[in-house]
């Protein structure tokens, strides 16, 4: 086993696609978040809006509320990263600004609602009195594969579900 000073990034992001897993597991879309300080996993998340009736409940959001909880404070460690599998909507980098999160490494960029290099690019605003660093790329094949996977199922049970209504109705 390794030492848990040298896990790298992908390590780390290995367990948000697990979260991400669980979420397309319930149906939701598969995003799934950890957030480490000291080498160790103090919150993780996963998508759950449909399941807990919480449009707020993104896997960001999720990992944030569990590791402000297990810390006691709604301020992060300064040394806390964000692992993701995509790119934070415009609220989750709000929540993170605010939770004063120091790093957020996310695996795929979101083209429509990503808000740090893709449909919006909150922190070049200059009006936020906290940034954080961010970088992408991580596993990305593999966590755009997971997404990719997961709509083309659900679009394929939405056919068949079209297809049977025609031929019930035949």
């Amino acid at each position: 086993m390794s030492n848990p000073d040298t896990f790298d990034d992908e390590y780390w992001m290995q367990f948000a696609y697990e979260q991400a897993a669980l979420a397309a597991e319930q149906g939701e879309i598969p995003v799934g978040a950890v957030i480490v300080s000291q080498s160790k996993i103090i919150g993780a998340g996963y998508n759950a809006p449909i399941l807990l009736s919480d449009p707020s409940a993104h896997a960001e959001i999720q990992a944030l509320r569990m590791a402000c909880q297990s810390i006691q404070n709604y301020r992060l460690p300064e040394d806390a990263t964000l692992y993701v599998t995509l790119e934070p909507c415009t609220m989750c980098v709000g929540a993170l600004i605010h939770a004063r999160i120091q790093r957020v490494v996310f695996a795929t960029p979101e083209p429509k609602a990503g808000s740090l290099v893709s449909a919006r690019q909150l922190l070049d605003s200059g009006y936020y009195n906290h940034k954080f660093v961010f970088e992408h790329g991580c596993m990305q094949a593999k966590c755009s594969a997971q997404l990719s996977d997961f709509f083309k199922q659900r679009r394929n049970q939405k056919k068949q579900i079209r297809l049977s209504k025609t031929s019930s109705n035949d």
